[in-house]
């Protein structure tokens, strides 16, 4: 019996031909089919997390976009601010027209040497069309109008009309590049519209005047450069988007500066100076480089809407550096448009 064991056995492995007996293969393969599907759920569970991390990367550097943006945009929106009251006291030295043009050629001076220092190229052909409208709105049509208005408004009344420039700017921007904000958003920026109507007609008696003609049209001319402006610095730096329609409105700055100065007395007080340098280096180039970044990074919409906190820091201005009298309406209006600037930043798009 030991023998024909010994000799099963040994036939046994003869048979085999040395490979594993069926049972051990069927083993091996269900070892090997279970080791792929964990690492095929292994591989899934490594690529959902990975997945998972990178969504959370994105999530952040977007809020770090819209942080930064938001951030940008509201220093261009003090550096505006501190306008009206500057161009106030450049009225006490200058004419309007030879503050208008002179400030724009100190501007254009910096604006160019800060080109000229880097280095930088021109812009492509395509891009100067933008350029020009961004140059008649911002470097010389809404200073001139609101210039002129300042002749006869107060810096607080013309404030809180110019708070109108936040919803003209948004529905420019809506048919100019097709940004689609929500409902809630359109509805908060008519309200606040709404206020900085009813605050100039109860002002003005229920009758426009002048000045308030010229302030519209201010608005109207810079939404349009507000608008260009910010869809140009998506695709160029911000401070060179003002930068170049600096220069390009250089020339004609330089002549009206050169035909204002003959025909319009001038006096250097200390406000007068100051005021000068204020919306020249301040508003017309630092202001709008801080300005165009952050419209870039946050979208027009919702830039355009920080402005609704203008005419609340004019008034703010308008008392402490001009000495000026508030009504009653008038820092009802502004915190009104306030509350308004909190629900467009909210809201959706």
């Amino acid at each position: 019996m030991r023998a024909h064991s010994s000799t099963t056995e040994e036939t046994g492995i003869a048979v085999n031909g040395g490979r594993p007996a069926a049972g051990t293969t069927g083993a091996g393969a269900t070892g090997a089919g279970a080791t792929e599907v964990g690492a095929t759920a292994t591989g899934a569970r490594v690529g959902a997390a990975e997945a998972g991390v990178s969504a959370a990367d994105d999530l952040a550097a977007r809020a770090r976009r819209h942080r930064t943006g938001t951030l940008l945009a509201a220093l261009g929106v003090t550096s505006f601010s501190l306008t009206f009251p500057a161009t106030a006291w450049g009225l006490e030295g200058f004419g309007p027209w030879s503050l208008v043009s002179v400030r724009s050629v100190l501007a254009a001076v910096i604006a160019g040497t800060c080109l000229l220092a880097l280095r930088v190229p021109v812009p492509e052909r395509r891009h100067w069309g933008g350029l020009a409208v961004v140059g008649a709105g911002v470097v010389l049509g809404f200073p001139i109008l609101t210039t002129l208005a300042l002749e006869t408004a107060t810096t607080a009344h013309s404030a809180v009309v110019v708070g109108l420039l936040p919803l003209t700017t948004a529905v420019l921007s809506s048919l100019r590049t097709g940004a689609r904000p929500s409902r809630t958003f359109w509805v908060a920026a008519c309200v606040g519209a709404a206020a900085v109507i009813a605050f100039t007609v109860q002002q003005s008696g229920g009758a426009l005047t002048r000045a308030d003609l010229y302030l519209f049209g201010a608005l109207l001319i810079c939404a349009a450069g507000y608008t260009e402006g910010g869809r140009l610095a998506s695709v160029m730096p911000g401070w060179q988007v003002i930068s170049w329609a600096l220069v390009l409105c250089l020339p004609l700055a330089v002549t009206g500066a050169a035909v204002a100065l003959a025909y319009e007395p001038v006096q250097l007080t200390g406000h007068a100076v100051a005021g000068l340098l204020w919306v020249a280096a301040g508003s017309q180039f630092l202001g709008l480089v801080v300005w165009y970044k952050g419209m870039g990074l946050i979208g027009i919409p919702k830039a355009s809407q920080l402005q609704l906190a203008q005419p609340l820091l004019t008034l703010v201005w308008s008392v402490f550096l001009l000495g000026e009298h508030l009504t009653v309406a008038a820092p009802i209006t502004a915190a009104a448009v306030l509350i308004c600037i909190a629900v467009t930043q909210r809201a959706r798009g």
